[in-house]
Order: C-alpha cells, then sequence, then structure tokens
C-alpha cells in the first residue's frame, strides 16, 4: 500500500496572512489528525536565517508532534548535524526517542549553505571532519557508556528508549557521502538514483549485503480540491516561493536538487511538482501506486493559510481515504 505523509518546513514569506504561531500550532493538530486518517509518517526539515523564517529547531518541533501522536513515524530530513555540538545533539535526540517512544528517523546531512555554517561559527570546509566522525560518535553516544572523543570524557545518558539504539540514516549527494554512509550508517538517502548506485558500489567493497532498491520518493506534493483550477489560485504563490527559493540556494551553492526555478505558476503546475487532485482523480492515483509508493501532503507549503490547508486535509478525509480503504487500498 502507498505511504501517506506529511511534510513541514515552517516557511511564512511576507504575502502569507496567516500568523507564525497559528501555523507551528496548525502543523501540530495536523499531524495527530492525521495519524486517524492514514498519515504513517511526517517530514520535518531543518534550515538557518532564512528570511520566511524557515524551522531552525527541528527537534524541538518534532518533541512536541511526539507528544501528540502515538505511532505517526518522524523524520527529520534532514538534519543539518554540523550546525549543532554533537554531545548536545546526541542528547537531544535520546529524549526525543523516549518522548516518541522509538519513532524519530533522524537523517543525518552535512548541509550546503555557507551563511547557516557562518552563524555557527564554521565554514563549509568543517563538514568532512564532522560528518566523518559523527555516525562512529552517535554509536557510541546511544550505548550510553563512557568514551572518549577529541579528548574529551563523553557520557550520554539516559540510554534512548530504541534497542539497541536509534537508526542512524545519513543523507547526501556525493561519492564521499555514499563511503561515509556505508561505513558508518544504517541506510542512505541520496538526493539522486547514482548516488544510491555509489552506495551499493561502496557496501560491496566493505562485504555488506546489497541494500535492495533506493527508497522511493515523492515525485510531487499532493493536494485535494473539488475545484483544482480555483485551489491552485490559492496556494500558486505559495508553492512558487518555495521551489524557486530552493532553487536560488541550490544555485548559489551549486549543489544539485530536486527544485527547479520557474517563472510563473502556470509552468510550475504544467511541471507536476505540485498536483491538485479531485478527491476522485486521487483515488485512481493511489489505485495504480505500487506498495510504499509515497503521497506526500505538505498542507502548510509556502505559508498557506490553515483554514485552506484544512480543506484540502478534509476532503481527503471524508472522501479518498473512505474510497480507498473499501478498496483495501489502505
Amino acid at each position: 500500500m502507498p505511504d501517506i505523509m506529511l511534510r513541514f518546513d515552517m516557511r511564512k514569506p511576507v504575502f502569507s496572512t496567516a500568523s507564525r504561531a497559528d501555523m507551528y500550532q496548525t502543523a501540530i493538530d495536523q499531524c495527530a489528525w492525521g495519524e486517524s486518517h492514514g498519515f504513517s509518517a511526517v517530514h520535518i526539515s531543518e534550515h538557518h536565517g532564512s528570511e520566511d523564517g524557515y524551522l531552525p529547531s527541528p527537534l524541538v518541533f518534532a518533541s512536541a508532534i511526539a507528544a501528540r501522536t502515538n505511532t505517526m513515524m518522524l523524520y527529520i530530513s534532514a538534519l543539518i548535524a554540523p550546525l549543532h555540538d554533537p554531545v548536545q545533539l546526541a542528547e537531544d535526540l535520546v529524549v526525543l526517542d523516549l518522548i516518541s517512544r522509538g519513532r524519530v528517523l533522524p537523517i543525518i546531512s552535512a548541509g550546503y549553505r555557507e551563511e547557516e555554517f557562518k552563524a555557527v561559527g564554521k565554514t563549509l570546509a568543517d563538514r568532512r571532519d564532522y560528518m566523518d566522525a559523527i555516525g562512529p560518535f552517535l554509536n557510541q553516544a546511544f550505548s550510553g557508556e563512557t568514551f572518549e572523543f577529541e579528548g574529551r570524557v563523553v557520557t550520554i545518558r539516559p540510554r534512548p528508549h530504541s534497542r539497541p539504539r536509534p537508526p542512524i540514516l545519513m543523507g547526501g549527494s556525493s561519492r564521499a557521502a555514499a563511503r561515509r554512509a556505508a561505513a558508518h550508517a544504517d541506510f542512505f538517502i541520496p538526493t539522486t538514483p547514482a548516488v544510491f548506485d555509489m552506495y551499493r558500489e561502496e557496501l560491496e567493497k566493505l562485504g555488506q549485503p546489497d541494500p535492495g532498491p533506493m527508497s522511493a520518493s515523492s515525485s510531487s506534493v499532493t493536494f485535494v480540491a473539488e475545484n483544482p483550477d480555483e485551489y491552485w489560485e490559492k496556494i500558486a504563490p505559495h508553492v512558487l516561493h518555495e521551489t524557486n527559493v530552493y532553487a536560488e540556494w541550490a544555485a548559489m551553492s551549486a549543489v544539485e536538487g530536486p527544485y527547479k526555478h520557474y517563472d510563473n505558476a502556470d509552468d510550475l503546475r504544467a511541471s507536476g511538482a505540485y498536483r491538485v487532485y479531485t478527491p476522485a482523480e486521487l483515488i485512481d492515483a493511489i489505485s495504480t501506486m505500487p506498495a510504499h509508493h509515497p503521497v506526500l501532503f505538505h498542507p502548510l507549503c509556502g505559508g498557506i493559510h490553515p483554514d485552506h490547508a484544512w480543506q484540502s486535509l478534509q476532503l481527503w478525509a471524508d472522501q479518498v481515504l473512505p474510497s480507498i480503504q473499501e478498496a483495501g487500498v489502505v
């Protein structure tokens, strides 16, 4: 069956009319609501110093969601680890693992925006050594045993809820990232299939088993509306803001990513990156999807007003979910 998921990054550009506090509360409410309406996971992202207020503290946010849910998996995708002190990072992950009873899945990434590193007194050049060390560090830290790290004596207590420890996932877009993940992570979430093939090769060099296929990623963001044209008009400035800012960041940092710049909302809609389905269209689409194909809802994308976000989700609950449940899809 498909994996129905939520995503939040809490952007609020200047033209968004929602209050920031309302958006945060709505996101938490939507996760609690989503758990009982077919949503199995939420993806939470991290960036710092963005003009639109992009979520800078994903572990705090995830803790609030964990306290309101019982089964929903919490993906921190991605967790920009080099911006965090490793001891504090390990402690925060342990507490979140305890609050969630083992539902947190951090995808550790090196980051790519120079300004974020400057803000914490680092540079992009600091990433390599940190990322080489963070996997082994977390593995030791989660054991609860005392160990030495960079000349310090470290003990992380209490131990996490997960046994033997929380999973260590890594993301990346290079051979170095694939090699690092093969050596120190439980799995690798790359930006492209080509990089996943590098991960497969690195595992083979280490005598490790084949990881199987690359985890499927959503090809588009999903919304539901009785009148897709009318709903698109409401959300178009918000989704255009999201994709264009991501594209600008990627271009400035010379990294490859899934987001492209669009001059207008019509071209963006034609790309299929953001899809507004009627309930019947989404039912038909989901009925043909393979097992575990991701269906990603980003209800507050680019500062969409909570009222409009709830309209889409309520149609999912009222019309789409009952039909696919009856058909045995979920």
